[in-house]
């Protein structure tokens, strides 16, 4: 499965750097991916629903780690071509 587009939504906020849209084998998209700053740097937060305990259940997620990893660095490489043209202009 090879991810053939990635849209990035930058966001003004401390923590929250962007919202995502991918689309996987040109075929299926995802949405409301994030990139979040942490405390070790930057990672891919995915998207997720509130329950009704108040604790969050992913929609939609890699099952193993080399895919959570590829689309880790797709998804960061892409982000930070992005900042890096905003920067420019």
């Amino acid at each position: 499965m090879d991810i053939t587009d990635v849209k990035i939504f930058p966001v003004d906020e401390e923590k929250l750097k962007a919202y995502v849209t991918i689309t996987l084998d040109d075929c299926f998209v995802v949405r409301d991916l994030k990139v979040i700053q942490g405390s070790a740097g930057l990672f891919i937060a995915m998207p997720a629903k509130k329950r009704k305990d108040g604790t969050y259940k992913d929609i939609a997620h890699p099952l193993n780690t080399d895919m959570r990893a590829r689309m880790e660095r797709v998804i960061l490489d892409q982000y930070e071509r992005s900042t890096a043209r905003l920067g420019a202009a």
